[in-house]
């Protein structure tokens, strides 16, 4: 004998979550009751978590404070022309077609010129390579670095960035005279030892690959 069975319905989606049935829904988006905004701490009903600002608060203060200004920072150039730098160097850039610095290089140069410390943030493609990099160049013309003791190191994180950034350096380091070598991993690491025992007033480097040829004695940054 057969017996009828009743149809059911699934209960998880025949009711909202605010317990009206199903056809009150609009727009094909679940609804939350209670003002439908997460809780500190999670979605339910909990207590909300205290002293997450009072720690963000301690951080600021301590590893991630910004930095304080001491010494008020001298005024921004306008123009490539009027900063103090080699007139090959200004040649370079007119012949690369850098007429006028962008935002980041014309605040920074100055200051960087002049030997002071420099912190400096931008987005990609704001410049910020050569603001670094012309006052590292002009900074170090007219000197030769002897074997294995580069005169200045730049220091990324990847190879790829080490490329773009050895890439930007070489016309200007040229017009210089000024050797760069690059020494990242994924590479000879023969090769680079030979770069620097050669002598390279400028390193661009990756970190794990710079440590491994300071301890091999190919590198010496004292």
């Amino acid at each position: 004998m057969n017996r009828e069975r009743t149809p059911r319905s699934n209960d998880r989606f025949a009711r909202t979550r605010s317990g009206g049935p199903s056809g009150a829904r609009s727009g094909g988006a679940p609804r939350y009751s209670g003002g439908g905004e997460r809780r500190a701490a999670g979605f339910g009903g909990g207590p909300k978590r205290s002293g997450g600002s009072s720690r963000r608060s301690s951080a600021l203060k301590g590893e991630f404070a910004l930095p304080v200004t001491i010494t008020p920072a001298l005024p921004a150039a306008e123009t490539f022309g009027e900063l103090e730098m080699p007139a090959t160097l200004k040649a370079a850039l007119v012949a690369e077609g850098m007429t006028v610095p962008f935002p980041i290089q014309a605040a920074t140069l100055p200051n960087s010129l002049a030997g002071r410390d420099v912190l400096g943030r931008g987005r990609t493609g704001s410049g910020k390579t050569l603001a670094f990099g012309l006052a590292l160049l002009a900074r170090t013309e007219g000197r030769r670095a002897d074997a294995k003791r580069p005169l200045a190191l730049v220091l990324v994180p990847t190879r790829e960035l080490a490329q773009q950034v050895t890439d930007a350096l070489t016309p200007y380091a040229r017009s210089l005279k000024l050797r760069i070598a690059t020494v990242v991993g994924g590479m000879s690491i023969g090769r680079q030892a030979s770069a620097l025992r050669g002598g390279a007033e400028v390193v661009v480097a990756t970190p794990g690959r710079l440590k491994d040829l300071i301890e091999r004695g190919d590198c010496r940054l004292d």
